[in-house]
């Protein structure tokens, strides 16, 4: 199984990008992982929140390949501990997907279309983070699983 995180928007921050780019690299000895960035749209004043939403589901659509399961980093979605999230991984790496790719929509959220194809939705927090913070939050929630599996100690109950 290969993970996929896709994000709508770059991260700006030098400091974030840093930090997401060490722990990407720290994955790549776990599991077959990959970053997507789809650009932010532009000329976005003259769009409601829903034909922005829809353009971004395009956007999104376009890089889920048929058999993806898609899970949304939502805030209505199921949240775990830290150990919950890496029993989660374990399934998914046994399942039949060939890519779970998990979603950072933009400022807005998901369309009901990305809803509604979606397979899951996870919650990092009941708290609101920026988009730019989510995505380093999810990346090292993502190693940590990995190093729980391998029985390392980076995790400590």
């Amino acid at each position: 199984m290969k993970i996929n995180l896709l994000t709508v928007g770059k991260t700006t921050n030098a400091h974030m990008i840093k930090l997401q780019e060490e722990y990407h690299n720290r994955l790549k000895f776990y599991i077959p992982f990959e970053s997507l960035v789809i650009p932010e749209l532009k000329n976005t004043k003259n769009l409601s929140i829903v034909e922005q939403q829809e353009k971004e589901a395009d956007l999104i659509l376009k890089q889920i390949e048929i058999g993806d399961e898609l899970i949304l980093l939502d805030d209505k979605g199921k949240q775990f501990t830290s150990m919950g999230f890496s029993k989660y991984i374990e399934k998914k790496m046994i399942s039949t997907h060939k890519r779970t790719v998990f979603v950072v929509g933009g400022p807005y959220g998901f369309s009901q279309r990305i809803y509604q194809r979606a397979n899951g939705l996870v919650s990092l927090s009941t708290m609101t983070f920026s988009h730019q913070m989510i995505r380093l939050i999810f990346l090292e929630q993502l190693y940590r699983a990995m190093t729980i599996l391998k029985g390392e100690p980076y995790h400590h109950e």
